[in-house]
């Protein structure tokens, strides 16, 4: 029986028809070797991702530069200090006679009103001063009237003695008389002057004791409020110790004045009449306007720092602030309005050589190798300080490439300066920074 596999070609067959044929000793062409089309797309692939790296290496060294709008905007130099609200005028109220307090009629907070009586201290012994002094004056007075009756007297006798010796021819009385009655009218009419003295001495002492009883009665001398009280019925005063307080009174309170601090370094800065504004604790999230009344030439020194005491004027009309509330005032010194102005960074900044010159100095190699830090990084002057009305540079971005322009500087905050010069524009691209390579390490 013929077999049932199918008829296979063996390899020792085909080697048999290579032998007979003679070329089994002949080499595969280049085309058909499969490790040269291999090694080629690897090259190929090596090649796109080494340009595509390339690529990639010269876009990041490119500069990209940092810019900001020239913009108009209104700048203000500020001055802070600290002080403390006091009404604008204060006045505390003691007593000028020693006594006991008989009935206070006011109490914190109450309103008060010129001449109304705050406190009244016991009258007893003034009642008594005055009905003395009242006796004394009515007996100087009797003492007068005695007086003028002498005299009177005596003048009456004196007349009738020289009318006598008008009549004698000077024969009676005798001379000797008419001297002691000329001396006793003399004798009366000193009399009657020290009664009268009397009289004004005695109306004296009624007037000191009626003045001192009136001022058993303390009567306020402003309109105002009461701030603070230490006066109460039963307690002695002894004025003649020390000066008593009993109430402390304060003018209306709608009103009140804010005396801040301001430092020596300041203070030049700070003149009457300029606006300010404040904060207190009790209302952090509220600005209360204020203005410069008074700065004083006198200086006070505190642990070796040097300050100046501003007054500034408060409206209070609400009631809401109090006195001897600590506030953080700010002062606005200098201001200008609707003037261009850059970023103080922008006034710092020069650009560098970056982009393609770094990217075509050097091969594969300079690419692989470490370069020092900060190589791309902008070159800044490093905290120059902007004085008002100097020559400085800024750069403007202009069809994707940095232009120097000169500026003059105004007034700065410390954050943006005030900027004018040829060929200003509100709105051009004021460079502010540069980022590369390095800067997009960082």
């Amino acid at each position: 029986m013929a077999s049932a596999e199918p008829n296979r070609s063996r390899p020792d067959d085909s080697a048999a028809v290579a032998d007979l044929l003679g070329t089994a000793a002949l080499p595969r062409p280049w085309w058909r070797r499969r490790t040269i089309w291999i090694g080629a797309a690897l090259l190929a692939a090596a090649g796109t991702g080494l340009v595509a790296w390339q690529g990639r290496q010269q876009a990041q060294t490119a500069p990209r530069f940092l810019t900001e709008p020239l913009a108009r905007g209104d700048l203000a130099i500020t001055v802070t200090a600290n002080g403390t609200l006091q009404p604008t005028r204060q006045v505390t109220i003691g007593s000028e006679l020693s006594g006991t307090i008989r009935r206070v009629n006011v109490d914190v907070n109450d309103m008060v009103k010129v001449g109304q009586v705050l406190i009244e201290l016991d009258t007893t012994k003034l009642d008594d001063q005055i009905a003395r002094s009242r006796a004394t004056l009515a007996s100087a007075q009797a003492a007068v009237r005695q007086a003028e009756a002498t005299r009177a007297e005596q003048r009456a006798g004196l007349a009738r003695l020289e009318e006598v010796s008008r009549l004698s021819g000077g024969k009676v009385p005798s001379g000797t008389e008419l001297d002691a009655a000329r001396a006793a009218l003399a004798r009366a009419e000193a009399a009657l002057g020290s009664a009268q003295a009397s009289v004004a001495d005695a109306g004296a002492a009624l007037r000191m004791d009626e003045t001192n009883r009136a001022k058993a009665a303390i009567r306020s001398p402003i309109d105002g409020v009461v701030l603070t009280r230490s006066a109460e019925p039963g307690n002695a005063v002894a004025a003649s110790l020390q000066a008593v307080t009993l109430l402390t009174l304060a003018q209306d309170l709608r009103q009140l004045n804010l005396q801040v601090k301001v430092d020596e370094a300041d203070v030049g800065l700070v003149r009457p009449g300029q606006k300010a504004g404040f904060t207190v604790s009790s209302w952090p999230s509220r600005s209360f306007p204020a203005a410069i009344r008074r700065v004083a030439y006198g200086s006070t020194t505190t642990d070796n720092v040097v300050t100046y005491a501003t007054d500034l004027t408060v409206d209070n009309a609400d009631l809401s602030l109090r006195p001897g509330m600590t506030a953080t005032a700010t002062i606005a010194a200098t201001e200008r309005r609707g003037v261009l102005t850059v970023p103080n960074t922008a006034l710092r900044f020069t650009p560098t050589v970056a982009g393609p010159q770094a990217a075509s100095s050097g091969g594969l190699l300079s690419k692989l190798m470490p370069r020092p830090p900060g190589g791309n990084a902008p070159k800044r002057s490093g905290g120059t300080k902007t004085a008002e009305g100097s020559q400085r540079q800024i750069w403007i971005l202009k069809d994707g490439a940095p232009q120097p322009l000169t500026v003059t500087t105004g007034l700065s905050d410390g954050r943006r300066t005030e900027v004018v010069g040829e060929g200003l524009v509100e709105g051009s691209a004021v460079i502010v920074g540069q980022a590369g390579a390095a800067a997009g390490a960082r």
